[in-house]
Order: structure tokens, then sequence, then C-alpha cells
């Protein structure tokens, strides 16, 4: 049985990278850039009007002789005198003898002529060439997720395609024989089945859209048959239930025979603690416990950041909060203890219900408080560790 620490390190040296590919920017929403984004132009192109106004050569003067219109679209080659303006809409060329635009509020105008009633300081509302980017600036970095703001800044820059890191395909397992999918009748003895739907949600919150989901019954056969199948077909895959040492527990053993190499097996934690991690090839597998709250825990500490790492973001972890805690915390396990508590701006409260298969509790926390194994006591108003989970 290994420390929480040891079990993310190993976790982290194993998820290595995907591969990468080209894609369509249109297409790349919630891809990880795997190599940094130079423009190839600058944005502004040119010189543009902030402004519906007149664009004309700053001085001292008020009134100004109107000699054109710039539209936006349009390129306009017109020449000013220090005695002329032209007609200006949002986002158009600013002529090159212009300098400055004036809003047309701010003007008193007939048929060819304007007044300037309140005078704009020199260079207002002037978009100069290159106010966002210059051309051959660095427009992302590496690693960058993909938002719909950096599609649309990607566009506008005329970049139709980037390279990003592929997503994992990932499948799921579930085993128990006491399983009922919802919307069946539940029989005597039976349990609605949940950590499917519950670890495809996770998965999706962090960009994995579609998931395969696969069920087996508790025997080694069956298990051992349905892995040997899944182990080559996906990246990543996660196991729910079989992993403890019941009589009915064979996910580790069929593990083994499909020659999945073992990790570690087991962390000093509660809840969470029989949990696998190993690896095949290319493809890591986390057996997690069937306890739905134990399932979900590890979902968040151990693969979340694995599913991350692989699919190229430079911040795997979600940053830890520090609040004031509202009650008294005993720790006599010996064990690191995963908490669901609910935070505010300046403390932190541990939710009743703890329980390893209970997920009410679970559903409304916004936390999980992380008391290390060596804390046997926390005091009212000491400083807590949390993982935001919100």
């Amino acid at each position: 049985m290994i420390k929480v620490e040891e079990a993310i390190a190993i976790i982290e040296a194993n998820s290595t990278k995907m591969p990468t590919k080209h894609i369509s920017v249109s297409k790349a929403l919630g891809y990880v850039l795997a190599e940094k984004v130079i423009s190839p132009i600058n944005m502004p192109p040119f010189r543009q009007s902030a402004m519906d106004g007149y664009a004309f050569a700053h001085s001292i003067r008020h009134q100004y002789d109107v000699v054109g219109i710039s539209q936006a679209g349009d390129h306009s080659n017109i020449k000013l005198k220090s005695t002329e303006a032209v007609r200006i809409f949002t986002g158009a060329h600013v002529p090159d003898d212009a300098d400055t635009v004036v809003m047309q509020e701010h003007v008193m105008a007939n048929s060819n002529s304007i007044l300037i009633a309140e005078m704009p300081q020199k260079f207002s509302n002037v978009r100069p060439k290159g106010e966002q980017i210059a051309k051959d600036d660095v427009v992302f970095e590496a690693n960058a997720l993909i938002t719909p703001a950096a599609i649309g800044f990607l566009a506008c820059l005329g970049i139709t395609e980037v390279e990003v890191y592929k997503k994992p395909k990932v499948a799921i397992l579930v085993t128990g024989n006491e399983l009922v999918q919802p919307g069946k009748k539940l029989k005597k003895g039976k349990i609605y089945e949940s950590n499917s739907v519950m670890l495809e949600a996770g998965l999706q919150t962090i960009g994995i859209e579609k998931t395969k989901v696969y069920r087996v019954k508790d025997n080694l056969k069956a298990t051992k048959k349905a892995l040997k199948s899944i182990l080559n077909k996906y990246d990543i895959v996660l196991i729910s239930g079989g992993i403890s040492v019941g009589d009915y527990d064979f996910v580790k053993e069929a593990l083994l025979q499909n020659d999945v190499k073992e990790l570690f097996y087991k962390i000093n934690q509660k809840p969470g603690k029989p949990m696998f991690f190993g690896s095949k090839n290319e493809t890591l597998v986390f057996a997690l416990p069937g306890n739905p709250a134990s399932s979900l825990t590890n979902f968040y500490i151990y693969v979340a950041p694995a599913v991350k790492n692989r699919i190229g973001f430079s911040e795997i972890h979600k940053p830890k909060v520090v609040r004031k805690l509202n009650s008294e915390i005993k720790n006599n396990t010996g064990k690191t203890l995963f908490l669901k508590a609910k935070y505010d701006e300046t403390s932190v409260t541990v939710l009743d219900g703890q329980s390893s298969a209970m997920l009410n509790t679970f559903a409304v926390a916004n936390s999980l408080l992380i008391v290390p194994e060596e804390i046997e006591n926390y005091k009212k108003g000491q400083l807590v560790t949390l993982l935001p989970i919100d």
C-alpha cells in the first residue's frame, strides 16, 4: 500500500501525452495545442476607426470640409488636406493623412462640412495597425486549451488549421451481478448502476465527450475475456468495482492474466483505498472501487489529472484553496482522508454523510478537504487545504 503522493507521482510518470494531429479550427474546441501558433498578419491589418464619426488630422481647427466616405470593407485612398475630413464608420480604414476620429455625436454636420463641438484628444478612436497582435508574434503557446474565444481569435487571423493532441479513447467497464441499469425494474437484491454515467459525466467536464461503456458479470472468465478485447482498443480503461479482496472480486487477477503491468495496488487513503493502476503498452488502466463516493473521489484525485496529461494540458491539477475550518476533525485512521466539504469566501464546512456508498453528500459538495495521513487532529478555525470539485 502506497501513499497518496506516491500514487500521484507514479500516474504522472506513466501518463504520457497522446500523438498529435492537424484539425480544422472550427472543430478544435476543447483540444490542446501541440505547438505554438504564430500570427501570419497584423491585427488589425490597417489603422481602423473605433467609432462612427469623422477622420481628420488633429489641429486647433474645429471646422472641416467633408470630402469623402470610408466604409468598413473599403480601402480609402483619399488624400486629406489639413482643412478636410472624411466621413468614417466603425471598422473602416483610416486615411493615411488622418490621425484622429471624432464621434459623430460630438459634431454639427451639414452636407459638406462639420463643426467639432467637443474636440477629442489626438489619436482618439483610431485602432493602430497590429494593436491586438503584430505579425510573427506568438498567438498561443503550446499546451494552451482551445476555447470559443481562442477559435474566434484564430479565425480573425485567417488561421484555418492547428496541430493538437489527439483525445484518448476511453472505455468504462462496469462489474457487479447486483447492478441494474436505470429504467429497468428493480428486483430484490439489486441496485441501480450509477458509476458509469457518473464517470462519463466527469470525463465530459475535462474534454472527453464520448466513451464506451461495457458491462460484465462477476466471474473471472467473463472479466478476462472482456478486458482482452477492451485493452487493445482504448487508450484509457476505467473499471468500476471488483478490485477489492472479496470472493467475487476478479478484476486484478483478470488484468494480470491479460499482461497488464501492475504499477500500484491500494492507496493509504479513505475513501478509495482499493485502487489498481497499471498499463499495457500505451494503455492506462484504472481499476476503481465500486462504491460510488470512493470511485468519484479517485476520479478527481487520480483519473482526471492523468486524462488531462494525455490530452496535453500544461496544468493538470486544479489549484488548491485554503480556508478556515468550521469544526474540529479527528483522524485516527493513519490514512489520508478526503472529506466532502463546502467552502465559501472565508471558511469550509465538512458535510454529514461521508460514507463511501453515498453520493447525496457529494452532490452538494464543492470540494474535497484533504487531511494528510500524519495529521491526527484539525482544530476549529485552523487553515485546511481543499481540492475544488465544482
